[in-house]
């Protein structure tokens, strides 16, 4: 007999992500827990490479503490003396400021600007480089930046602390890669039409036990009650619960075929629920 020949196939690998072509630097940061919280925010949008220049403390607990999932990007950051070390490779530095200043580049807001990240990071390495707390991003260090990027916010007050500003960055940029997509909540069954209907005949005949609707002169009360249970795309098991509320009104208000009314309409629902 002869041996079977099977063919192999090339495993398949995930393409890469463009955040992975995206670091983010930061200057001269005077706080270990900026750096810490800045790992976190970075962990939470998908994004990896972390280099630091000059910091005033690293490593250090704090960073540690305020990492939180974002502890191995701390581990494998790089740490450098000067800001050309961190950018080195990288074909797009966007510096970001929250101060106008005399930049001869680009000026664009933090969207924008995540936009041309991931564009870029398709074909080559991008930085978001971030100053320290006190002043920034110096002149020179943002003369190392093809393009100055901006969070708007109130005139006079738009300075955030530094990791609320990586964050920013890091979610527009991670909307840029991926979108707005988001969880999505759990689906019920839809209440029928003939449930719907039992439920405002009961609900009719409450309302008129209670004297709270007149038959003679209903007004607009039932097509107002009909648009609202309409807008609100009532499931099965609201119905019930609304049927059970009207089952104990009927026994508070001494009508007669209460019991049997709510009996008919459970007995009816849960033979179309064997069904």
């Amino acid at each position: 007999m002869h041996a079977a020949h099977f063919t192999r196939y090339p495993l398949m690998t995930p393409a890469p992500s463009p955040l992975d072509r995206i670091r983010v630097v930061l200057v001269a940061t005077s706080h270990p827990g900026n750096i810490g919280a800045a790992a976190r925010a970075m962990h939470t949008m998908g994004l990896a490479r972390l280099a630091l220049v000059a910091p005033k403390q690293f490593p250090h607990p704090d960073a540690e503490a305020l990492a939180a999932g974002g502890t191995e990007i701390l581990s494998s950051a790089s740490v450098h003396s000067e800001l050309d070390a961190a950018l080195a490779g990288a074909s797009l530095a966007i510096g970001f400021s929250a101060r106008p200043r005399e930049f001869a580049g680009a000026a664009l807001s933090a969207h924008a600007a995540a936009t041309e990240a991931v564009r870029y990071a398709g074909e080559g390495e991008v930085a978001l480089v971030f100053g320290g707390e006190m002043s920034g991003l110096s002149n020179a260090e943002l003369a190392r930046c093809q393009i100055v990027a901006t969070i708007p916010g109130v005139q006079g007050r738009a300075s955030l602390n530094l990791a609320a500003a990586v964050q920013v960055a890091a979610y527009e940029v991670f909307l840029a890669a991926h979108g707005d997509r988001v969880w999505s909540a759990p689906r019920f069954a839809p209440a029928t039409q003939d449930e719907i209907e039992r439920l405002f005949a009961h609900g009719e005949r409450t309302l008129v036990a209670m004297r709270f609707l007149d038959p003679k002169r209903p007004k607009r009360l039932l097509p107002r009650l009909r648009r609202l249970f309409a807008r609100a795309r009532l499931e099965r098991e609201e119905v019930n619960i609304l049927r059970g509320i009207l089952a104990r009104i009927d026994q508070f208000v001494g009508r007669s075929d209460a019991r049997s009314d709510h009996r008919s309409g459970v007995a009816h629902d849960r033979e179309r629920g064997r069904r």
